[in-house]
């Protein structure tokens, strides 16, 4: 035992500042007591710094990414960090320099080139998670001593998420900043410096933040600003904010502050001060990044009064190294220890640091940059999660943690002995972690990590390991000496499979050994049937397959060794080959068919540059008046229940209280819907999903608001729920009068003669998907007039419906009732209807009170309560011939619709329309029917059901190559469709362009020589596998609503000569507003700059139907072309004079000539319609076409898998703006992988006993995994086809936004296709079901081999939520 304190050291507690100072933009801000609370996010938006969004509140998006600067007191050197302000509390950035995206330029004095390069490059459509781009990559750049390599810039993003681009433009437009070889990022060269002094990124001067050491005033005060090109992303034209010399001479002062909710903050710097509050508070929690905690009092809503930041106490920040090891401080970040761990993997034996590489390979998959940079190793070990990913190699690595109590007295224990039960440690309530022991490995100990994610990158662990073995030489063979095998994510801890241990210890390192040891893993590793978080065959299989992977990687590393005779067969290298990811390299190929000023270019997106310097405001990010209120929901916790009692007393007593509203209180009527009246605003009676809205609360704050909101005590009389498709089929549980039905030629005759040579039936799941636009849903509603008139601004893709819905649910006209949207971040369908519901429940208080609401939903419950893709169920039965020509399909088809209609029936419709994709069937039946669960109302996602219902054709498409033995390819390019077509419901096909598409992808993509290729890599490795798949697609461009294909829009001109265009359709990142701008800009003859586009209001353009179903540019353009005519054609008696030199002087003329020169256009889509009593009619003006390839890599023990190409060709017309297209096509495949591949939705069910019942489990970026850089394919191709003009749509162009989407879908069958080559392996030949998303779990479990033969049968299926 040793002690850190003498008597005298105990009477002194160090002297305590109230006096917080922290510098935002180079401006000093004193920070107030009593604001322990806040988090940095609310405190920069506070004050009017909104650039900085909130995405998630879970450090999950990136989108509150902001930069950090102060000096380290262990190297007394500047650093620069990214880190994500929606965690971190106010007062831990204390003493620091904020920077955030408004600190870097804006569009008024010039742009930094970080925020230009990413504009010019079409880097940012939505904007939302833009500036979050904008500060990781200025972060790296501040924080390089040489330029970044491309693979830093991509690991520097890897904890920013994008909904909109699928990255590979912001990859790009980046990838300047590793073009130089020799230049920091000034003109001067390193070698200009005589004296080898580090130049400073912000100033152009020798400075701090390199390798020198600070001294007093070496800080430079003066800007240098430089040129700046696109070659060498080095050079700066911007001025840099420097990092502020007050700050430098300002020593750290402990502080002890407060907050709401008697939380107070203590920040010591000394040992002694940590151990005396622990003493003093024995629950108080140590915090050093607030990754845990802010996670545990937000998304858990727990309350921990006292808080200790350890952040600037030296003895927990050591990382000191001597000949048994490294010692590493509790408050160490990761991305520190990181650091040091590289140096010391370059500067020792390569035998002492095996456990220091893992350690390295682990925390390179942790979490994002900006955790890395905050986490600490401490904070880790003590939160003993059981998915740990560090804390298993700390127990394999034989590190020990040294403890300290509050006496000062020291003692140590071994990582293995730390763990003691769920979230349970080896401490008392006086003890804290001091320290971590690392020891060197010895020659022949080998230490290796394991993990697999849904999601490689920032995603936390399904299973990880951490496996030693000491080998050493007895009697020429090389025995176990000692081992340790350590697995996360199998139990309430890190479990130490001590059997298996036992087992191996003595033995030889072979076969035999490798296999008895699986054996008895089998007993150390015991899954129950409910254990939390599912998936039990997938994780034990995962325990077998590491172990063997280590087995193999452990011979390897042992070859050539005297004696050692257990060589590894060469197709067994690809079970641990490390796996290095080359850099996005993107191509996209168009032609540019100008008409007019603008109209054919690739122009940059209007907004693109208020986007990336945070100044485009978005719903939230409007000011709160004087009075304003915000609101919070009171939601049902059950899935179908009664309600008893309501108790209010509890939210009426709460803080900053002003209100509380049920459906009594409803001025109008509290029914709503958008076909059909089925929903009501406020439960009255009868809850039917967890997180129906069963009231709203007001309060000063938005904490306030839902502190009151959970006050509020709700008695049910529980009913029973249904909660999956087939519940609702066998309980007939469906909407009255949803069922359709649509056919062609005499199905059953067909089947019953002998045109089939074989028939097939069978069923497709098709999983759901969540929207997780980057800005949540939003709406801000006030009165005027004293309540006469309600405004409201919302995040919405329909302001109509937010207009219908709010003037019905106040009683008041709809022309009292005007909605404005600016722009919005992200819809995808997801703010169409859904949207609207919110408004009208922030509209009750705000119109009750006279006073101004605002309702902003938490990620987590945007994601509980409005609704995703609908998850599918497909049966099928399909005839065809021998040589696979399809003769007929009968198909019938079930969507879940949730607890009301909402657009379900649209949707299933849709994708009955669709469930032929592009071939000709002779005899079709499809019927379908929308199911009543006791979910939350499911809505329109991109494609709006369409790609369920390909997905399910292509799905037996694929089954039938396999039974005819020839390639899917081959099977989809007999069955083609062409001119003069008819499909199963009436609708002749025209101007068909589907085999020029499929002809020049096969070319594109060298389809005949990759498949050898593939073939040749799938025979020479066993473990890791390759596929490839072509998929083509056609998608009906119309809604399939007749009277919804109308659209409205007013030009104004104005005597300057600029034009202000409003129409109907919402900007949403799709760059509508550009490419109709781009419209008006090419019929005036005028440049694209003269036109402008303010926002979309129900008060200038009335009527208007959602920005959905691709048509937006179609029909606002047709518009707005139509009021340009007008207006043109008023002009041309005076424009024909041309007696004017300018647009502008023609104007002046015509103003003065009293022409009026503002004009409503209008537009309808002709020739559409159908008629569903008879089944047949044209519901679509035209069809675009697209077909895309994919080539996919496979791990087969684990599941994982990588995109390595994708080619896409789409049928676009002549494009209008082919930039934006190119982009919309890019975002709609990374989106549709996720669909396919990576996003599952898990819902309490019968098939995940271990969630409460209705409840989502993934609802937020922890659980729910969009793709993110990491997973864009490494080859990505877009072409547009060439000289392929449509008559049917303005300048002859076709829609984009839903078309692509589909298309991603061959990544799926890509990896079906590698799976049927693992699969040969184990002599498995025949057709087997694979469900989206195809996770690493179903991956890994459709590879049946022997390690999931001990768990699952070969046609193994697992769960999924439908």
């Amino acid at each position: 035992m040793g002690s850190l304190k003498t008597e005298e050291e105990l009477l002194v507690i160090g002297e305590v500042s109230n006096d917080a100072i922290l510098y935002v933009n180079g401006v000093r801000k004193v920070l107030p007591d009593g604001l322990a609370h806040l988090t940095l996010l609310e405190y920069l938006r506070d004050v009017g710094l909104t650039g900085t969004k909130l995405g998630c509140g879970e450090g999950g998006c990136g989108a509150c990414t902001v930069m950090v600067s102060y000096v380290d007191q262990n190297s007394k050197k500047c650093v620069h960090q990214a880190i994500n302000a929606c965690l971190a509390p106010l007062y831990s950035v204390e003493g620091m320099h904020v920077i955030t995206v408004e600190g870097l330029g804006n569009h008024k004095f010039g742009l930094h080139p970080v925020q230009e390069l990413l504009a010019r490059n079409h880097g940012s459509q939505c904007g939302f998670c833009t500036p979050g781009f904008i500060m990781s990559m200025y972060a790296l750049l501040r924080s390089s001593k040489t330029p970044p390599t491309e693979e830093q810039i991509e690991e520097s993003l890897g904890g920013n998420l994008c909904r909109c681009t699928g990255y590979r433009p912001i990859l790009d437009a980046f990838r300047v900043f590793s073009k130089t070889n020799d230049l920091l990022y000034t003109n001067n060269s390193v070698s200009s410096q005589t004296d080898g002094e580090f130049v400073c990124p912000s100033t152009g001067k020798p400075c701090s933040c390199g390798s020198k050491t600070i001294k007093k005033g070496d800080i430079c005060h003066d800007y240098k600003p430089v040129s700046y090109n696109e070659i060498d992303g080095s050079s700066y034209t911007n001025k840099e904010i420097i990092f502020p010399p007050q700050l430098l001479m300002r020593k750290p002062s402990c502080l002890s502050l407060n907050g709401f909710n008697g939380i107070k903050w203590h920040r010591p710097l000394e040992l002694k001060h940590v151990l005396e509050l622990k003493s003093r508070f024995p629950d108080a929690k140590l915090v050093v990044g607030n990754t845990e905690v802010g996670i545990e009092t937000r998304l858990k809503k727990l309350h921990y009064p006292v808080f200790v930041s350890v952040t600037h106490v030296p003895e927990l920040n050591i990382l000191t190294i001597n000949d048994d090891g490294m010692e590493i401080g509790a408050a160490v970040r990761l991305s520190e220890l990181q650091k040091m761990l590289k140096k010391v993997v370059n500067e020792r034996s390569s035998h002492e640091t095996s456990s220091s590489k893992a350690i390295i390979e682990q925390i390179k998959w942790f979490a994002g940059t900006q955790i890395r940079n905050v986490a600490s190793v401490g904070g880790n070990i003590c939160t003993a999660s059981p998915i740990s990913d560090l804390n298993p190699l700390w127990m394999a690595s034989k590190a020990k943690f040294k403890i300290v109590d509050s006496n000062g007295n020291i003692r140590t224990t071994l990582a293995e002995n730390f763990f003691l039960g769920y979230r349970k440690v080896d401490l008392g309530k006086n003890e804290i972690l001091y320290s971590v022991l690392l020891p060197w490995t010895r020659r022949f100990e080998y230490v290796k990590e394991f993990k697999q994610a849904h999601r490689r990158e920032d995603d936390i662990a399904l299973v990880n390991a951490g496996i030693r073995v000491f080998l050493e030489e007895k009697d020429q063979k090389w025995i176990v000496s000692d081992a340790c095998v350590v697995y996360g994510g199998v139990a309430p801890v890190s479990l130490s499979a001590v059997k298996t241990k036992a087992y191996v210890i003595g033995k030889p390192w072979n076969k035999e050994m490798v296999e008895n040891a699986m054996e008895i893993l089998k007993q150390d590793v015991v899954i129950s049937e409910d254990a939390p978080g599912g998936m039990v065959e997938f994780r034990k299989s995962l325990t077998l397959s590491f172990f063997f992977k280590f087995f193999l990687w452990v011979s390897h590393q042992m070859k050539g060794q005297d004696f050692f005779e257990e060589p590894i067969p060469v197709s067994h290298l690809s079970a641990f080959e490390p796996f290095h990811r080359p850099s996005v390299m993107g191509s996209q190929d168009y032609e540019i068919t100008k008409q007019g000023t603008s109209v054919g270019s690739p122009e940059v997106h209007m907004s693109a540059r208020l986007q990336v310097t945070g100044e485009a405001e978005y719903t939230d990010d409007t000011p709160m008046p004087p009075g304003g209120l915000h609101a919070a929901m009171i939601l049902s916790k059950k899935p179908h229940a009664r309600l008893l009692s309501i108790d209010d007393s509890g939210a009426r007593s709460s803080p900053g209280f002003a209100g509380i509203f049920f459906a009594k209180d409803i001025p109008g009527d509290n029914a709503t819907g958008p076909v059909v009246e089925d929903e009501e605003v406020f439960a009255s009676d009868i809850v039917t999903c967890v997180g129906q809205v069963i009231g709203v609360v007001v309060a000063d704050t938005h904490e306030n608001a839902k502190l009151a909101a959970r006050k509020v005590v709700i008695e049910y009389e529980v009913l029973p729920p249904i909660l999956s498709i087939k519940d609702a089929v066998n309980s007939k549980s469906f909407f009255p009068n949803s069922d359709r039905i649509l056919s062609k030629g005499d199905v059953d005759l067909c089947f019953e003669s002998n045109q089939c040579d074989k028939i097939i039936e069978g069923e497709v799941h098709v999983g759901g998907q969540e929207h997780f636009y980057l800005e949540p849903q939003s709406s801000f509603v006030w009165t005027m007039d004293g309540g006469n008139e309600v405004h409201m601004i919302s995040s919405t893709q329909a302001p109509q419906k937010h207009q219908k819905y709010v003037s019905h649910v106040l009683g008041l006209p709809m022309s009292k009732v005007v909605c404005k949207v600016k722009r919005i971040g992200g819809g995808f369908g997801g703010k169409e209807t859904r949207s609207a519901f919110f408004a009208a429940v922030a509209a009750v208080p705000a119109y009750i009170l006279n006073r101004p609401v605002k309702l902003t939903l938490d990620r987590d419950v945007d994601m509980m309560i409005s609704g995703q893709r609908h998850s599918f169920l497909g049966k099928y039965k399909v005839g065809f011939t021998n040589e696979g020509k399809v003769v007929a399909l009968d198909l019938e088809i079930y969507n879940n619709g949730g607890n009301s209609l909402d657009l379900s029936q649209a949707i299933l419709e849709r994708a009955m329309y669709h469930s032929d994709n592009v071939y000709e069937i002779p005899n079709v039946r499809v019927s379908g029917s929308v199911c009543f669960t006791n979910y939350p109302s499911n809505t329109a996602f991109r494609g709006f059901g369409g790609p369920q219902g390909m997905l399910v054709t292509e799905n037996w498409i694929q089954r039938i190559a396999m039974e005819v033995k020839k390639s899917p390819e081959e099977i989809r390019e007999i069955n083609f469709i062409d001119n003069g077509s008819i499909l199963h419901y009436g609708q002749q096909i025209q101007d068909c362009t589907l085999h020029r598409l499929w002809d020049e992808l096969k070319k594109s993509c060298n389809f005949l020589k990759i498949r050898s290729e593939v073939d040749e890599f799938n025979l020479h490795n066993r473990w890791k596998k390759r596929g490839i798949a072509m998929v083509p697609t056609k998608f009906g461009i119309s809604f399939t609503t007749k009277f919804m294909n109308q659209a409205g829009a007013l030009v104004q001109v104005y005597t300057d000569g600029t034009v202000l265009v409003t129409h109907g359709g919402v900007e949403m990142g799709q760059g509508l507003h550009t490419k109709v701008a781009q419209i008006a800009a090419s019929a005036f003859e005028i440049p694209l700059s003269s036109v402008f586009i303010s926002e979309t209001s129900t008060d200038k353009v009335p009527n208007a139907s959602p920005t959905a179903a691709s048509a937006s540019s179609d029909m606002y353009g047709a518009a707005v072309l139509d009021a340009c005519n007008q207006i043109k054609s008023r002009m041309e008696p005076i424009a024909s004079k041309k007696q004017h030199t300018s647009f502008k002087e023609l104007v002046n003329v015509c103003y003065c000539e009293r022409i009026d020169l503002s004009a409503h256009g209008f537009h309808i889509v002709p020739d559409i319609g159908f008629d569903w009593t008879t089944g047949k009619g044209q519901p679509f003006r035209y069809f675009t076409y697209g077909a895309a390839f994919s080539e996919v890599e496979i791990d087969t023990l684990t599941g994982d898998f990588h995109t390595r190409a994708a080619d896409v060709i789409l049928d676009l017309g002549f494009s209008i703006n082919p930039a934006i297209d190119v982009g919309q096509i890019e975002g709609a495949f990374v989106q549709g992988m996720g669909w396919v591949a990576l996003e599952e939705l898990k819902w309490g069910d019968e098939a995940h006993k271990w969630i409460q019942p209705g409840f989502l489990f993934t609802s937020g970026p922890g659980n729910y995994k969009i793709p993110s850089v990491n997973d864009v394919p490494f080859k990505f191709k877009v072409s547009l086809l060439k000289d392929a003009p449509n008559d049917k749509a303005i300048h002859s162009s076709k829609a984009v936004g839903e078309p692509p989407f589909f298309l991603a879908s061959s990544v799926f069958f890509a990896i079906k296709d590698a799976i049927i080559a693992a699969r040969a392996e184990s002599g498995f030949h025949g057709w087997f079901p694979l469900d989206n998303p195809a996770t690493p779990e179903r991956i890994r479990m459709a590879c049946a081999d022997e390690f999931t033969a001990p768990f699952a049968k070969s046609d193994f299926r697992p769960k999924l939520s439908v």
